[in-house]
């Protein structure tokens, strides 16, 4: 649970919850995503190499599962990926207010994720991707991850939450995968199902030489690959194709757009570079099919250093959603807020990208403020509690309440003084007669209904009774009035200063 993994931000939420009971208590502070901003997506836990899917009008992140690491003595090391086992899941409609789906727990070895790994032979997931193909006349989806530097896997679902299964039982490519055996690193994979139905796998990365590679390697690393796969998107056909990405590193990426494939990946750092290809930046090559070969092109997304202060690698998907193009990519916002340094642990965050009239790809301008709200939220439909567009102080972990998505998640860690909230929620001209949510307690509390702002109008207060514990879960309904219009919604939280309050799996208004 993300309690467990994330102990610094349960620290920093007991902390912050020394705090008067009264509703004056509540501030307005964040980690990193500030009311108003849309970056980084999240701010309640971690999330590295992003890759997006866009399915049936929502966006679904894909992550690495970046969490905490503590020296003995209780402080953060520096992010050695020993904790990238599991992929993270977000999606949304509308780019700022997101959904947490919790933790996929791909890697099965030796134990791994508590004994509940799907995929039983991976140590690890790194960098996954996913994918949605209509076979058989039924939507299936893929996520594919790296087994650390050594392969691929894949897992299968039926809905891209899950629950995933993973039908090979081993690994889908590796060094012996015919064309693969000179790839330094076998990771970062990317995926493309083209107009045709057919699926690509594109990966791999690293520089030959070893420690002391010369300007050549590093120049022409030659190590990404493309591989055509069957039709049942588990296998492969044929041999892998060479990529002749220049100064690659790592992070393959690749999109389609008016007929021209675009392969673009991280640049390395080291040796001479050439000012077209600098190096720690996303650059991209383009062919007229998916196989290559690629042609070098340009570069359009500047390291994360340069827009947030934390560098480290540069990691990113291209992705169109309802019609417009964005990059989804990751930086150290969020551990960069908590302790002055990145230490390697990232967060991912969009903006949005543009096709040039010739095609090429316009530099990007990464920032915290992000993509603007693409569509009002509905206020009158059941939302899951973790449906968060900016908060103080949560977290959240899976839940025991029923109802709810796969692998359903809860708001926990609640204390006086902590909040969550949703951007633009659109009660309409008449407004909402009622708010009610599921909630679990053990000692009780109030959720406060303020709109626009921490200490905006009170539309209600919902007074919370203990439940009889911290799972036993309870709808509770109170009125509200003045909840018209389009608002940014602040569900603050009060009651007990020492006491955490009570979990939270879903709200809803109703209609007057």
């Amino acid at each position: 649970m993300w309690k467990k993994c994330s102990l610094f931000l349960f620290v920093l939420a007991l902390v912050w919850s020394c705090t008067s009971e009264v509703p004056a208590s509540a501030s307005n502070s964040t980690i990193a995503k500030h009311i108003g901003n849309s970056n980084p997506l999240i701010d309640h836990h971690l999330g590295a190499d992003p890759f997006a899917l866009t399915y049936n009008g929502r966006v679904y992140i894909y992550m690495s599962s970046d969490n905490y690491e503590y020296n003995s003595d209780g402080t953060i090391k520096d992010n050695s990926f020993a904790n990238l086992k599991s992929v993270f899941v977000i999606s949304s409609a509308d780019m700022v207010n997101w959904t947490d789906h919790g933790a996929i727990p791909v890697a099965g070895a030796n134990d791994a994720n508590g004994g509940k790994g799907i995929a039983k032979w991976a140590g690890a997931s790194w960098a996954p991707t996913a994918a949605v193909k209509k076979i058989n006349g039924k939507d299936k989806f893929f996520l594919y991850f790296a087994n650390g530097t050594g392969g691929i896997g894949v897992l299968t679902a039926d809905s891209p939450i899950g629950p995933w299964t993973d039908p090979l039982g081993k690994a889908l490519v590796t060094t012996k995968t015919p064309g693969m055996s000179d790839v330094v690193w076998l990771f970062d994979p990317a995926i493309l199902v083209d107009d045709d139905g057919t699926g690509y796998l594109y990966a791999g990365g690293g520089i030959p030489g070893g420690s002391t590679p010369t300007q050549e390697q590093r120049a022409n690393p030659k190590t990404a690959r493309v591989l055509k796969l069957g039709a049942d998107m588990t296998s492969v056909v044929g041999s892998a194709s060479m990529i002749d990405a220049p100064f690659i590193l790592e992070d393959s990426g690749i999109h389609k757009y008016n007929e021209i494939y675009y392969y673009s990946y991280c640049i390395n750092f080291g040796g001479v570079h050439p000012a077209n290809i600098p190096g720690g930046q996303i650059g991209y090559m383009t062919s007229t099919s998916p196989m290559g070969p690629f042609t070098y092109a340009g570069h359009f997304l500047k390291n994360p250093a340069s827009f947030f202060k934390a560098g480290g690698n540069n990691h990113h998907a291209i992705f169109n959603f309802n019609g417009e193009w964005y990059v989804a990519y990751h930086a150290q916002t969020v551990s960069l807020a908590l302790f002055g340094e990145g230490k390697g642990y990232r967060s991912t965050h969009i903006n949005k990208l543009v096709h040039r009239a010739d095609g090429s790809i316009q530099e990007v301008a990464a920032n915290y403020l992000g993509v603007a709200q693409l569509t009002n939220l509905n206020p009158y439909q059941r939302v899951e509690a973790e449906t968060i567009g900016w908060n103080r102080g949560i977290l959240t972990e899976k839940s025991s309440a029923t109802g709810g998505p796969f692998n359903n998640q809860h708001v926990t860690g609640i204390h006086n003084g902590d909040w969550i909230a949703v951007g633009n929620a659109d009660f309409g001209s008449i407004g909402a007669k009622t708010f009610k949510a599921n909630v679990a307690s053990a000692t009780g509390g109030k959720i406060e209904v303020h709109l626009d702002s921490v200490t905006g109008k009170l539309a209600g207060t919902l007074n919370v009774p203990s439940t009889g514990g911290e799972r036993t879960w309870r709808e509770l309904e109170t009125a509200v009035s003045g909840a018209t219009g389009i608002h940014n919604v602040f569900f603050v939280f009060t009651g007990n200063a020492t006491d955490s309050l009570f979990n939270l799996d879903y709200w809803q208004f109703t209609k007057k």
